[in-house]
Parts: structure tokens; C-alpha cells; sequence
């Protein structure tokens, strides 16, 4: 089987997205996601919405390198949010042939959260668009049964979770309750490493997340436990995100090395996971 593997934009923000096509190009990936909305206030984004000489410029790379977009980023789900504000992103996204929609939930009201993300994922269905919603330890929505709640009680075809393995195993979900997810819910998911030990702090859970994270088979996190309960047909996302790393190989050569890894991961025979790799 011929997975697809998708450059995640987090793992080089720094890229605007006709530079992302091209390193994903380079690197030997199959598509890349791309951040067009930010997910702090202020935070790196790039607003193709708004720019139609960069959106032509991105749409011709993607033609010439034959990289597609596979996810756009990123809709927070917060107290105020209004669908109407998301219509030029989903616009944009359908042009650049998006398929999903990284969705944050964020508004601790759980009536009013499923009653955002339904809205969104009507918004999204006219442009062939999933709205996947990540959880994240810190947020309200902060573990896959959370998710899973939200997703059902919005009860919309194309709405689903996305699995991220570093939120996952520092989030109370289990296998178990991976598992037990409806197929139809999985769209993509993320692959990364990290190690075993969660972060005590609230700032260095973020840091590690945001700048510090591993290459599979480079830390400790249960990826085969996590893959193996999951679709084997989906497309991975790689974000791996790790400024030390980038520094130091250079982003081209980390990116390279952060798909080497993945592919080596899922290439390991069924109930094997690979011996943990010397980091580069």
C-alpha cells in the first residue's frame, strides 16, 4: 500500500507557502499543509486569502512541483466564534484542493462548542472539505473522548478527529478509546516522537509541542500501539516541528530525515516498531 505523507506546515513555520511547496518537493513529499489563520493572536500565519499574487504563485508551484495541499490550518472553536469570518479561508482552501480542516475546540460552553463545529462542518462540505478537531492537553477540548463528544454531538458526515500521537499520549486517551473510534471519523493523522516523560509544566508541554519535538523511532511514544488501531489507508502528517534540530542540519536536511523516519516506521513488519534511531 502507497501511503501519502503530507509536510506539516508547524515543522517549518518560517516557510510561506510557496517556499513550502517547494521544500516538501524537494524533500520527496507527497503534499503539505499550510497555516493560514494563527493559532495564538499574533502568531505566524500566512493570509493567502488576502494575497492573490501569493495564492497564484502557491497554485503554480503546486502545479509545476505536483505537490498537492492537503490541510489548512487553523479554526479555533473559542466562546465568540462566528462561521462567517471562516468563508474566505474555506474558499482559498478549496482552491488550493484542500481536503481538511485542522480545527481547535476551545470554548469550555460544550453545547456551544458542538454547535460551532456543526456550523463549520456545514461551512466546509460545499468546498469537499473534513473539519478534523485536534485535542490538545490544555485546551477544553483536551483528550480524544473530548473530541469524539463534540464530534458526535454535532453529528455532521465530515466531521471527525484528528489523532496527534504527542497530544494523545499526554492526554488521558487510550488505546482503547482509539479503538473504539468510528472509521468514518479519521481522515488523516499526525506522526512525531517524543520522550516517555511528560513535562510538568503547562509552558514546557507547549514548548515541547510547538519547538522540541522527535523524528519516529527517536523517543518513546507508543507509535505502533497508536498506528495500529488506526485506518492503514489515510494520509500522515508529519509534524515534527524541532528548532534545535532545524538549527543545526539545516531545515532542508531535518525535513528529509523527518520523512526517512516515517516511512521507516511504517515500513517495519506488522507488531515490529524499528529500533529507536541514533538522532542525527
Amino acid at each position: 500500500m502507497q501511503r501519502r505523507y503530507s509536510l506539516a506546515h508547524l515543522t517549518l513555520l518560517s516557510l510561506d507557502p510557496p517556499a513550502m511547496i517547494q521544500a516538501a518537493a524537494q524533500a520527496g513529499y507527497d503534499a503539505c499543509g499550510l497555516r493560514l489563520l494563527p493559532f495564538t493572536p499574533g502568531g505566524i500565519a500566512y493570509d493567502l486569502m488576502g494575497n492573490p499574487d501569493r495564492l497564484r504563485e502557491t497554485l503554480a508551484l503546486m502545479h509545476d512541483t505536483g505537490v498537492r495541499v492537503e490541510d489548512i490550518e487553523i479554526i479555533r472553536l473559542g466562546a465568540s466564534f462566528e462561521v462567517d469570518a471562516c468563508l474566505p479561508f474555506l474558499e482559498t482552501g478549496a482552491r488550493l484542493g484542500a481536503r481538511n480542516v485542522l480545527v481547535s475546540g476551545e470554548d469550555a460552553d460544550a453545547a456551544r462548542l458542538a454547535d460551532s463545529f456543526a456550523r463549520l462542518c456545514e461551512a466546509c462540505r460545499p468546498h469537499g472539505l473534513s473539519a478534523d478537531l485536534e485535542f490538545m492537553p490544555w485546551l477544553a477540548t483536551n483528550s480524544l473522548t473530548a473530541a469524539r463528544r463534540v464530534v458526535e454531538a454535532a453529528d455532521q458526515p465530515n466531521g471527525g478527529v484528528l489523532i496527534d500521537p504527542l497530544h494523545f499520549s499526554r492526554s488521558a486517551s487510550t488505546l482503547d478509546d482509539l479503538a473504539d473510534l468510528p472509521r468514518p471519523m479519521i481522515h488523516y493523522a499526525q506522526i512525531c516522537d517524543a520522550p516517555a516523560a511528560i513535562p510538568a509544566s503547562l509552558d514546557e508541554l507547549i514548548q515541547t509541542s510547538r519547538s522540541a519535538r522527535l523524528a519516529p523511532g527517536e523517543g518513546e511514544i507508543n507509535l505502533q500501539g497508536i498506528f495500529a488501531r488506526l485506518p492503514q489507508d489515510i494520509p500522515i502528517s508529519v509534524e515534527i516541528p524541532n528548532d534545535a534540530q532545524c538549527a543545526r542540519l539545516g531545515a532542508q536536511a531535518w525535513i528529509r530525515h523527518c520523512l526517512e523516519a516515517a516511512r521507516r516506521f511504517f515500513s517495519a513488519p506488522p507488531g515490529q516498531h524499528p529500533a529507536p534511531q541514533q538522532r542525527p
